[in-house]
């Protein structure tokens, strides 16, 4: 009983995580505890779990009496991403090619044979998924305490606002995923062989790109943060 439990609350857990990335479930949306209740044949008690271990990643928001609903994106949360993203991107692909080990490159290679294969014949949000696995194994390279969990929390939004990102309208959209995938490669390369210095530049090279696709959908006013610093005001 245990295990059929723990196997329904994982099923769970996966459907939710990827119900988020892709957008089936919107920012902002409720979570209803009964359908989803009776869809995984799970009580209210390991439902709630779930939700707590969803909350906890950044997936979801719990409101007191209020129930579980999909992590909002905000005009805050954007602007936050913006100044966050690329320092963190370039923080966490550095330490990924210091700290990587074999079996590690070996799982990044793998996700990348499977991004390549969605942009040959998946859907949108098969791409999105690829894309984020990709770049869950190099925060887990990184093994940073401190990092990895802000570095996750970013995954879920880059992966929510830049899913038109995955949906090529024309052929130059196209031909950015396809240099996408070659950034992933050369981001292997560098890892591959510790290549510091390579890594932080294919951090900001591999930004730039997925922002340029972003901001023809989300563009915050006069955020142009270059990579690793912060425009601050001052008291006049």
């Amino acid at each position: 009983m245990k295990d059929a439990s723990r196997s329904k609350k994982s099923e769970l857990y996966e459907h939710l995580k990827s119900a988020v990335l892709t957008l089936v479930l919107n920012p902002g949306e409720d979570l209803d505890e009964v359908s989803l209740s009776e869809e995984f044949n799970l009580s209210r008690t390991p439902l709630r779990e779930v939700f707590r271990q969803l909350a906890g990643e950044g997936f979801v928001e719990l409101r007191e009496n209020r129930g579980a609903r999909v992590s909002a994106l905000t005009y805050t949360t954007l602007r936050d991403f913006f100044l966050a993203a690329p320092m963190i991107y370039g923080a966490i692909l550095q330490l990924a090619a210091t700290n990587a080990k074999p079996d590690q490159i070996k799982s990044l290679k793998l996700a990348q044979d499977t991004f390549k294969a969605t942009l040959r014949s998946g859907s949108a949000a098969d791409r999105a998924m690829a894309n984020n696995k990709f770049h869950e194994i190099t925060g887990e390279m990184a093994d940073n305490v401190y990092l990895l969990p802000s570095f996750k929390r970013l995954l879920i939004d880059h992966a929510r606002i830049g899913m038109t990102f995955y949906r090529p309208q024309d052929q130059l959209m196209a031909d950015k995923l396809s240099e996408a995938s070659s950034q992933h490669d050369a981001i292997i390369a560098a890892i591959e062989t510790c290549d510091e210095a390579a890594a932080a530049q294919l951090a900001i090279d591999h930004w730039n790109l997925s922002r340029g696709q972003i901001e023809q959908y989300v563009t915050p006013a006069a955020l142009d943060v270059p990579m690793g610093s912060m425009a601050r005001k001052t008291s006049a």
